[in-house]
């Protein structure tokens, strides 16, 4: 009877995981349509001059980066419940992690860069806002890439040892 339980756990964990992902990739994309109409400077402009902002098309290009890692944390999830986890295509799922979060990070630091020298002048606007949450994000962004690379490591020479078993055996 325990036999039974531990796969329907792991299962239902993976599913749920599963399930978080994607709500964590609705809530992103809900945030990214509805938060260019609640911005500052887009109080007084029509629904296309909000959505052809420079910067607001930026921040849609880096989401991919974003988007392609939920997607391969979803498909190394779906493998962990297959059983796959000692597999090339998991490796390669962290390793497109991994990418995607180095990215990340580095185009996120290059908007804050541009934020902070554009309104280096301007004392209406301070962008200092803008810098802390970027310092933030990039700093997440390096903590997943480097937990990425290390699970990518480790199941890398997980796969190679299982593989060598399987060949002498």
């Amino acid at each position: 009877m325990n036999s039974l339980k531990v796969p329907f756990m792991k299962k239902s964990s993976t599913i749920f995981l599963q399930v978080v992902v994607v709500l964590i990739g609705i809530v992103a994309l809900a945030i990214m349509i509805r938060f260019p109409l609640t911005e500052g400077r887009a109080t007084n402009l029509d629904l296309f001059s909000i959505y052809a902002d420079p910067f607001i098309i930026y921040g849609y290009l880096v989401s991919i980066a974003f988007f392609i890692a939920l997607y391969q944390a979803f498909k190394l999830l779906g493998y962990i419940r297959q059983n796959k986890v000692f597999s090339l295509e998991s490796v390669k799922s962290l390793r497109n992690i991994k990418y995607c979060a180095i990215v990340l990070s580095c185009l996120i630091v290059i908007a804050a860069i541009y934020i902070r020298v554009s309104f280096n002048g301007n004392a209406d606007d301070d962008p200092a806002g803008f810098v802390a949450v970027s310092i933030v994000a990039t700093f997440i962004s390096i903590v997943v890439a480097t937990a990425a690379a290390v699970f990518e490591r480790t199941l890398q020479s997980a796969v190679e040892i299982k593989s060598e078993n399987d060949f002498t055996v």
